[in-house]
């Protein structure tokens, strides 16, 4: 055995260090007891242990001759990764830092559903509009920090996929029950709402370009748009793995603060129109002045977004016990957060002073925006913020699709036992892309199901992480981080319950367009019809 590696098992994933005659042993779940009896080496395993005992033995006694289930390891205390960790695209390529962390974060956090918030100011008003987004800027930032930190709890562990931290905090059956629909509905339902956007997106950059109805571009049916689109995202998604994508995610990120930064001041400075008024406009019972106050709640809580992403996002760092991933991708996440609310607050408060009450319900800011100023606005403008909403659907799609793609993945090599080919991967990719764009064309009104699946999912941001936090870390009982954690793990279990009750009253009273295979482009993309 060479002077300075050592062999290690490869189900326990041990890690041993040598200095001076004494060693430890340690393992992804607990440490090893060493201890001597009658002149031999005994090696007994102890969950949650740390015991460093010296042995006045060569280590030679301690670890029999390699067999094939051994693996080298240098004399440090490294992860020591599975083998298919390298096969799978989130975990393939580990050279990440912190500004790669922070393109990603930005492009798969800031997205159109930032034009809801003015409709939100205009059901809450100034005061408790701004408010509820201080208070969801502040518990989303905490909830990340949670999971940054979960990510690697101890030495040699790392969790790079949401659903694996559920399955360890909550149990693999409870995990499974409580992350799996959240997660697969971040992933591929907000794929589907991508290629909803960007195909109606590019369908309207192509009129406002053609304008002649005999345009070839005005021939094509919006389906036909969806497909267009896919296309697209399904070249871009060639990529290998998701390190690959930074410059994509950087370029998702650029165009989603170009078009927030474009709408709120081009909202300011082409003034506010006749009789906007900043008054909550009356209900017609005060059930519904509720469900309203609720429905404002949610769409400000959905603004923020990423959260089942963050694990993955820092699974691409590297990581070592002088250097952890936390420190790069705290600073990733202080830059993509910071950012994001120099994009969000502005459109919310600016949306809502430019138009009041007078925002379309069921519209957003750029509805508002084309209703109010498309016709004084020159084409130019318009095109440019339609063509940013197609590039960032296309670099945002790639962010969330990636767990997909990953689980895809996984489930080949664990029954070949061998790493995707080229040709593997790329049909799974377009066997997704195919998929997603089915969904979007046959529930083209999924979006109107946003607030009841949003609300389903909330705890996957607000809650869960929380939990997770006692569940792993285990702090002082009665303390104050173990307070502070239940007390918003409860919180954001009630704020769900009650965002999906109030979406499950809305869609009983007033109803939903339930017609399938008839696409039609989002309202948040077109002004109201009168």
């Amino acid at each position: 055995m060479a002077d300075g590696h050592y062999y290690i098992k490869k189900d326990l994933r041990f890690i041993i260090s040598n200095k001076s005659n004494s060693f430890s042993m340690y393992d992804n779940v607990g440490a090893i007891i060493v201890e001597e009896d009658m002149g031999e080496v005994m090696v007994e395993e102890y969950p949650f242990v740390h015991v460093v005992t010296t042995v006045p033995s060569p280590i030679q006694e301690v670890v029999p001759k390699p067999q094939e289930d051994w693996l080298p390891v240098s004399d440090s205390r490294k992860e020591v990764p599975s083998p298919q960790e390298g096969w799978l695209p989130i975990t393939e390529s580990r050279k990440g830092g912190a500004f790669t962390s922070a393109f990603h974060l930005l492009a798969s956090g800031i997205g159109i559903q930032a034009f809801l918030l003015p409709v939100a100011f205009s059901k809450l008003g100034w005061f408790w509009g701004i408010a509820c987004l201080l208070l969801a800027f502040a518990w989303q930032l905490y909830t990340k920090w949670l999971l940054v930190q979960l990510h690697e709890p101890g030495p040699g562990t790392r969790y790079s996929r949401y659903l694996h931290l559920s399955v360890v905090a909550f149990g693999p059956k409870l995990g499974k029950l409580l992350a799996l629909f959240p997660v697969m509905y971040l992933s591929g339902g907000t794929c589907v709402m991508l290629i909803n956007y960007g195909g109606g997106s590019m369908e309207l950059l192509f009129r406002t370009v053609c304008g002649d109805s005999s345009c070839i571009a005005n021939k094509l049916t919006g389906a036909e748009w969806f497909m267009v689109f896919t296309c697209l995202a399904i070249i871009v998604a060639q990529l290998p793995n998701l390190n690959s994508m930074a410059g994509v995610s950087l370029l998702g990120a650029a165009t989603a603060i170009s078009y927030c930064t474009f709408l709120w001041i081009l909202s300011i400075t082409k003034g506010r129109p006749a009789g906007v008024s900043y008054s909550p406009p009356e209900a017609e019972s005060r059930m519904a002045r509720i469900g309203e106050v609720l429905t404002a709640i949610g769409m400000i809580a959905l603004a923020f977004r990423g959260h089942n992403v963050v694990l993955e996002i820092q699974g691409t760092m590297p990581s070592n016990p002088k250097h952890p991933s936390q420190e790069p991708m705290w600073r990733g996440v202080i830059v993509s957060c910071s950012i994001t609310a120099a994009c969000l607050f502005p459109l919310a408060i600016a949306g809502y002073w430019a138009y009041g009450n007078r925002i379309p319900a069921n519209g957003g800011l750029l509805s508002a925006f084309s209703e109010f100023h498309g016709q004084n606005t020159k084409k130019l403008v318009m095109r440019m913020i339609y063509l940013l909403i197609v590039v960032n659907s296309l670099c945002s799609y790639q962010i969330y699709a990636m767990p997909v793609f990953d689980n895809l993945e996984f489930r080949y090599i664990s029954k070949k036992n061998k790493p995707c080919s080229r040709w593997v991967r790329a049909a799974i990719r377009v066997f997704f892309g195919g998929l997603t764009t089915f969904i979007a064309v046959a529930v083209s009104f999924l979006g109107s199901l946003g607030p009841l699946i949003g609300g389903i999912a909330l705890p996957l941001t607000l809650a869960y992480p929380c939990f997770m936090w006692i569940a792993i870390k285990k702090p002082r009982q009665y303390g104050a981080m173990w307070y502070l954690n239940l007390g918003l793990g409860c919180s954001g279990i009630i704020l769900s319950v009650l965002l999906v009750a109030a979406a499950v009253w809305k869609i009983v009273d007033k109803g939903i367009d339930a017609s399938f295979f008839n696409t039609h482009l989002s309202p948040l993309l077109k002004p109201p019809q009168s």
